[in-house]
């Protein structure tokens, strides 16, 4: 076969194929998917670009209080 498996989470498997797809990334912390944006915040960091080989930007959404 020859291809690499790797296991992880929903979470995380979601934050990939999210970040390989997207130029924009919404994220709202403190909540079950909090891993999925640490993800994302962590490869915007790195400067890691999405399969366009765009940049990527994360936009952290508040609550209304």
């Amino acid at each position: 076969m020859g291809k690499n498996k790797k296991s992880m989470d929903g979470n995380t498997a979601a934050a990939h194929i999210a970040y390989a797809l997207s130029e924009v990334c919404s994220i709202y912390p403190i909540t079950p998917s909090s891993p999925m944006a640490e993800s994302i915040d962590e490869w915007v960091f790195q400067d890691r670009r999405n399969i366009f080989d765009k940049e990527v930007r994360v936009v952290e959404m508040h609550g209304v209080d």
